[in-house]
């Protein structure tokens, strides 16, 4: 579980997207950020958290929304990830971790019982100052995008 608190400066981060162009937080300064961690490209839960952000893509753009996805996976994957499932929004590749670990969202998980390290699927909305405004620590996967919208209008 990530240790950054609501309120406070989001953490500075650059990465390379899946065309290869280089992405940071200050290029989205002015702008409401919606960063999104999942754990793993063409998975069925990531997949589903992805489809219904572009499902929902027109509503969150008209909110004013700009979404960044990031994943340990690499630009080729994410490439045939937003391909795949046509997505309209940029997805940063993270094999390094170093966004992931700024963010804190690697850590335990369990499934069936066993124990493993992995990327703790965690959403931050970020406002135009660059301030953490939201975090959903559990993101329901086929209603983000109406979790987003009503967080944001509830902050208001």
């Amino acid at each position: 579980m990530t240790h950054l608190k609501e309120g406070e400066k989001a953490p500075a981060f650059s990465g390379k997207d899946q065309n290869g162009n280089k992405i940071s937080l200050a290029d989205y300064i002015g702008k409401k950020l919606v960063l999104y961690f999942y754990p793993q490209d063409n998975t069925p839960t990531c997949t589903e958290e992805a489809c219904n952000l572009r499902d929902n893509f027109s509503l969150l753009k008209k909110e004013g929304f700009t979404i960044l996805g990031v994943s340990p996976d690499d630009e080729k994957s994410h490439k045939k990830f937003e391909t795949k499932f046509s997505l309209p929004f940029t997805l940063i590749a993270d094999t390094d971790h170093k966004i992931i670990d700024k963010y804190a969202v690697w850590g335990e998980k369990q499934m069936f019982g066993n124990k493993y390290m992995g990327l703790i699927r965690t959403t931050f909305l970020i406002d135009e100052k660059g301030i953490i405004r939201k975090i959903f620590l559990k993101p329901k996967s086929k209603q983000h995008s109406e979790e987003i919208v009503k967080a944001w209008k509830e902050l208001k």
